[in-house]
């Protein structure tokens, strides 16, 4: 199969991989939400940044150093699966006997147990990286599709039966166990790998003087993605808390799954060709592009229908976090626009210049983070949007100089779509307040309004990005329905 046809269908089955998952656990996330309280999903928040730093340390940038490595052995496999498994042991054991302790920070006796059961998830984990990291490798997302799909209808069936039979917040610690499970005993019966019972020192210092940066990257922006819901955890309430993590499960929908699709396909795809400048740009460009067509009209269309789609979907108890999630929609919109620029950094073997940026990036959140505290949850999320234009333009500075691709060529690339996703958020938004009609059919109405918008004003000027996707999707239905 040919660069362009692997890069086509990884992007098909990685999408489909993302929103299949993301889309069940949505579902699911809405039934529970109507069945649990916001205070139940607090709980939950509080415990995510010491289980998310704690799955970094396991990881320590090995996935993508294997994904990059052109040659990878046996050894490297193996070596890499028991260091995560070693790892992930000594972390759990961390948590276990730190559990009061982070009971004792947020005054909440129920962590205790909470962070001890919920922490087992990370050995569980562990044993699913290395075989996540073939597949990516081989740019296999159809498997990973499969798996996902499984494991997130299993889980989620588990987590809705126990909230309905009135388990409350340990429906919610089953069903993250129960995905964790799924996944990893689907990866080890499909993917049909076993490590061999050897550790190599030498494998692991060549892959560590590259991953040991992405490490350290990825704790740092781990720590930054999450200190938010420490922050309002500590500082605010519970039931506060349960709002904003609602609404970022909103706002995650499209914006992890577009941005995990970039990461997972655009890395190794890239990584192929990383010394044919000229063609890792053109590649580079056509994925900026169609990329944030895609995601500026999805975060900027759930902006605009926020309030009739938080009453229909979850209730009335949720009306907070509408202006979390309206808020949080443009602090999402440019993700993928950073991952794409942070990958091309990986692949020009920049790890040191990626974890300096980072670190200058995370210093800049700092002012940000007090101002929550003292301002006021809302007033935190729009400085967060200000460090992610601020960010974009550290990264996109230096992942262009290489290809020769500037910040500025990029915004005026993608221009034409953020313009075209803003007439459609104000033409949706406005009709929701015009319309009269029940919140569940105004809801629909701004939708198909929206759709129609975005068709007819692509269509109109033969918008080159909007044809590119279309070909793309065109493509993949008709290869997958010919197999």
């Amino acid at each position: 199969m040919s660069l362009k046809h692997k890069t086509i269908s990884g992007l098909f089955w990685s999408f489909i991989d993302n929103f299949a998952k993301l889309g069940i656990s949505f579902v699911v996330g809405i039934i529970l939400a109507r069945l649990l309280t916001p205070r139940e999903f607090g709980l939950i928040g509080m415990i995510t940044i010491f289980i998310a730093v704690s799955q970094s340390f396991i990881d320590s940038g090995f996935t993508q150093a294997l994904i990059r490595k052109q040659n990878c052995t046996q050894t490297d496999y193996s070596t890499v699966f028991f260091f995560n498994l070693l790892t992930s042991i000594v972390f759990y054991l961390l948590l276990f006997f730190s559990a009061k302790t982070i009971s004792n920070f947020f005054d909440e006796p129920k962590l205790i147990l909470l962070v001890q059961i919920l922490s087992v998830g990370l050995i569980i984990n562990s044993f699913t990286i290395v075989q996540r990291a073939k597949l990516t490798k081989r740019i296999d997302f159809k498997l990973q599709t499969k798996i996902s799909v499984v494991s997130s209808i299993g889980s989620g069936i588990i987590g809705i039966a126990m909230a309905y039979k009135g388990f409350g917040v340990w429906s919610l610690v089953a069903k993250t166990i129960a995905d964790y499970i799924f996944n990893a005993v689907l990866l080890w019966f499909w993917n049909k790998w076993i490590p061999s019972f050897v550790f190599s020192f030498h494998s692991l210092r060549d892959m560590f003087s590259f991953g040991s940066k992405l490490l350290v990257s990825g704790l740092i922006n781990t720590i930054y993605k999450n200190i938010y819901l420490l922050i309002i955890g500590k500082y605010f309430s519970a039931t506060e808390l349960g709002y904003y993590t609602r609404a970022n499960q909103f706002k995650i929908l499209p914006s992890q799954n577009i941005t995990l699709v970039i990461q997972q396909v655009s890395y190794p795809v890239l990584s192929t060709i990383q010394n044919d400048i000229p063609r890792l740009r053109s590649l580079f460009e056509k994925l900026i592009k169609s990329t944030m067509l895609i995601t500026f009209v999805l975060m900027i269309g759930m902006a605009a229908v926020a309030k009739p789609m938080v009453l229909t979907l979850i209730g009335e108890k949720w009306l907070p976090s509408v202006v979390y999630l309206q808020l949080l929609c443009f602090v999402g919109m440019l993700y993928p626009l950073h991952a794409l620029n942070l990958n091309m950094l990986i692949v020009q073997g920049r790890s040191d210049l990626f974890l300096r940026l980072e670190i200058i990036k995370k210093i800049l959140a700092i002012p940000v983070i007090i101002i929550g505290i003292f301002l006021g949850i809302k007033i935190m999320i729009i400085g967060m949007l200000l460090n992610s234009i601020i960010a974009y333009f550290l990264n996109s500075y230096w992942s262009g100089k290489h290809i020769g691709y500037s910040s500025l060529q990029q915004l005026k690339d993608i221009l034409p779509s953020f313009l075209i996703a803003f007439l459609m958020g104000v033409i949706v938004y406005s009709a929701g307040l015009l319309l009269s009609t029940p919140v569940y059919v105004t809801l629909i109405l701004q939708l198909i309004i929206g759709a129609v918008v975005v068709f007819i004003a692509a269509e109109t000027i033969k918008m080159n990005d909007y044809l590119y996707i279309k070909n793309i999707m065109l493509n993949s239905i008709f290869r997958y329905n010919e197999q």
